[in-house]
């Protein structure tokens, strides 16, 4: 079957239309997790960095 009449049956067909609306959702919610994820590291990253800066301080400070 060529290629364009394939797309063609694929369109037409319900089972595709159902498999790109799944695929689509499954998109949508990898977006959000890495978004989250990203806010997270964000949070994570700074306080690490107060931690980093405080031991600094206390090393620094006792010697």
């Amino acid at each position: 079957m060529l290629p364009l009449t394939r797309m063609q049956s694929l369109l037409r067909d319900a089972q595709g239309a159902s498999a790109i609306e799944y695929g689509l959702i499954m998109g949508l919610i990898t977006l959000v997790i890495v978004v989250a994820m990203q806010s997270v590291a964000d949070e994570t990253i700074g306080m690490w960095g107060n931690v980093n800066d405080k031991t600094s301080e206390a090393i620094s400070s006792s010697g």
